[in-house]
């Protein structure tokens, strides 16, 4: 089963020469998050993941897992999926009991949160690695390997009473280890299979500049967006030449509904700096060859647009206001034609 994972790793995920940015996914994790708002009242939500993508959600009342696309199934088994499932719900019972009852031993406070965290990893070359994590307030308590669990250095006190409590459920621990060393990688790779032509989609970015709101006097914001793109792993840099500017600020990478991304980078910098830069755009559906936009071919542009563009306004805007002045106060100068006398009306000196 080792080699076959081996064989199947090197090839579906990229070789090292290429940037890590641009690698297929390359672990799986479930995530069960739990609430604890008193001693009698607990929520949980529980999702899973292809790296950033999410695969799976929770029905909680029907205890299964939702696919969130077709292949997100891979070639599994109904078997296996429920073997996945029922470890889930048994985790999702057995872990609060354990924290709601040793929330004095342990000096938990109210409300809190517990994360816990199940998957592997594929590393590039490399034999498969699970890991089941778990973490208090979002911060590491225990994880498990080698059949036992271990305390997080920054866990304490807290953390070594979890440990010594988990590591006396050998038949849970063995069964987490079944689970994350020989059912996770192989539901991962079954993923990376099923998925192979949408995971290898790609759709090549739009890029335009524009400025954003002013940072003070004498400075301009710069603003560098880039939309449309597939996969999600980008790199957008605003440069000076053929040097990068540190203070480039990032967004967050925003979803779009159709399954691209969008983001967008900015930069502060005085209104005479701005001739030289550059917005480069690199990402893997672009073939190696990066997209860059020069803020000095962006700028004229603007400025004509805005030479034409405000007379136009201007233009409009007063032959509309003569136009209702005449309308509301109607005199021959307004057409330009003499007034015609009706033959029928009494001329001048007529009763």
């Amino acid at each position: 089963m080792l080699l076959l994972q081996l064989v199947l790793l090197t090839v579906l995920v990229p070789g090292g020469d290429s940037d890590d940015d641009f690698q297929e996914p390359s672990s799986f994790r479930i995530i069960l998050t739990i609430s604890f708002y008193n001693h009698s009242r607990t929520q949980y939500h529980v999702s899973a993941w292809l790296d950033e993508l999410q695969t799976h959600s929770w029905d909680s009342k029907k205890g299964i897992f939702v696919n969130k696309l077709p292949w997100f199934k891979g070639n599994f088994s109904n078997k296996e999926l429920m073997e996945q499932e029922r470890a889930i719900q048994a985790a999702s019972i057995r872990i609060p009991l354990i924290f709601q009852d040793h929330v004095s031993q342990w000096q938990l406070q109210y409300p809190f949160q517990v994360q816990v965290v199940r998957g592997c990893e594929l590393p590039v070359g490399e034999a498969p690695v699970g890991f089941k994590r778990i973490a208090y307030e979002g911060s590491d308590l225990v994880s498990f390997r080698n059949m036992s669990w271990w305390p997080s250095p920054k866990g304490g006190r807290r953390a070594q009473q979890v440990c010594n409590l988990f590591n006396q459920y050998h038949v849970v621990n063995m069964r987490i280890q079944t689970l994350i060393n020989d059912l996770c990688p192989r539901f991962l790779l079954a993923l990376l299979d099923a998925g192979k032509a949408a995971l290898q989609r790609q759709v090549k970015p739009e890029a335009w500049l524009s400025t954003g709101p002013s940072p003070g006097p004498g400075h301009l914001l710069l603003v560098c967006h880039v939309s449309g793109f597939y996969p999600k792993p980008v790199r957008v840099t605003w440069m000076q030449g053929e040097q990068e500017r540190q203070s480039t600020r990032r967004s967050d990478v925003l979803p779009h509904a159709d399954g691209t991304w969008y983001l967008q980078t900015s930069l502060d910098v005085e209104a005479r700096e701005a001739a030289g830069l550059s917005c480069r755009v690199r990402h893997s559906s672009l073939g190696g060859q990066d997209m860059v936009l020069y803020w000095e071919q962006h700028r004229p542009v603007d400025l004509v647009f805005l030479a034409v563009l405000v007379p136009l306004v201007l233009l409009a805007g007063l032959a509309f206001w003569l136009w209702k002045r005449c309308k509301s106060h109607w005199r021959p100068q307004c057409t330009g034609l003499p007034l015609e006398r009706d033959p029928s009306s009494p001329g001048p000196g007529r009763p």
